[in-house]
């Protein structure tokens, strides 16, 4: 990957946020320029700031002001764009849904308004979700053509954000000489650095913290774990893929685990408990928020076309994800050093798997 990003510009939208900070630790370990847009850091702590990365522009402005963002897009002109920046937490959609939509419709279209304008060669990932699909928590896992929908304000504005671009790309960019796009539909991401509320990981580190039990919404509940530099790996590769041609264009992947990879929140709270042993939990029967039970993604387009696949099984996962809090209690002013090894395990375990599977 390093010779498509080193020394090349490359804007990431919401860089301050939990995959965007890792997405631009990765990039600065490549070499590339880094230029960032975000409205603020989200939370605190936070990996972004632990990071202290070197950033050529860290830009402050609210994604869905489109003058503001063809500006610093003019100004930057970047050879590559990886658009994070979202409202991305399905229990604030419900409180404040009129912000979610505002963020992560209009947010996507200033983007795209401004890549139509532009006259320079441009690939831009925009990221979605796995949520973007209406669920109708079907066994064999969502196609990338499936129906779209979302009964929650959050699924609702991602799969209203896949219109737009689709709508953007079809009309403006199917023959564009400058611009590419590609789309990247992630499942549940997990990793360390993630400190959001209402979401599992961070809630587990909370209540560990705190020591108290932790209370769970659906234990039931199946999801697409993943660590979070699987679907940033597959987010680079399709970028190289767009980089290097433009058959796959105006096109969406699905990035999540492999399909035999199904496992419950409460498997994941149990496998937690071996690296953190006052963890404990209990049903929270009184919020019970609507949200499907079983979620899975069929990444067989990813495989097939680029040659991607999640690498890490569900303990090591875990195992990533819990020895990176255990290293910010451990010590936070190493985590950068500790972030940038984990990058670099993970490098060497997929090109380890990588040979596995060639051989097979």
């Amino acid at each position: 990957m390093e010779e498509y990003f080193k020394d090349k510009k490359v804007l990431i939208t919401g860089h301050t946020g939990f995959k965007g900070s890792w997405l631009s630790l990765w990039l600065s370990m490549m070499g590339a320029k880094i230029y960032g847009i975000s409205i603020s850091v989200p939370t605190e702590p936070s990996h972004y700031d632990l990071l202290d990365l070197n950033f050529t522009q860290d830009i402050r402005l609210d994604i869905s002001n489109s003058s503001e963002v063809e500006k610093a897009i003019n100004f930057i002109q970047p050879d590559y764009i990886f658009h994070l920046a979202a409202q991305p937490l399905v229990a604030e959609s419900y409180i404040n849904p009129l912000n979610t939509f505002n963020t992560n419709i209009i947010g996507t279209a200033s983007l795209l308004e401004s890549l139509r304008k532009t006259s320079h060669r441009c690939v831009s990932v925009l990221i979605t979700s796995d949520k973007v699909y209406d669920n109708l928590e079907i066994k064999r896992g969502y196609h990338e053509n499936d129906k779209l929908g979302g009964a929650d304000p959050y699924s609702g504005s991602k799969g209203a954000a896949e219109l737009v671009i689709s709508s953007y790309a079809r009309s403006f960019f199917h023959n564009n000489e400058y611009v590419s796009i590609g789309i990247g539909r992630a499942g549940n991401v997990i990793g360390g650095g993630d400190w959001a509320k209402n979401r599992i990981i961070p809630d587990i580190i909370k209540s560990i913290s705190n020591n108290q039990i932790l209370k769970i919404r659906s234990p039931q509940s199946t999801r697409p774990w993943q660590h979070v530099l699987e679907p940033i790996s597959g987010y680079l590769s399709l970028a190289i893929d767009l980089k290097d041609s433009s058959k796959n264009n105006n096109q969406a992947f699905n990035f999540g685990p492999s399909f035999d990879e199904d496992y419950t929140v409460e498997q994941v709270l149990i496998e937690l408990k071996k690296y953190f042993k006052t963890l404990n939990w209990q049903s929270d029967s009184q919020n019970q928020m609507k949200e499907a039970k079983l979620l899975k993604l069929d990444c067989k387009k990813a495989e097939n076309i680029l040659k991607w696949r999640s690498c890490l099984d569900f303990e090591e996962t875990l195992s990533y994800t819990s020895n990176w809090y255990l290293e910010f209690f451990k010590d936070r002013n190493q985590i950068s050093k500790f972030s940038k090894k984990q990058i670099n395990d993970f490098i060497l375990k997929a090109k380890s798997k990588k040979i596995e599977w060639a051989q097979h």
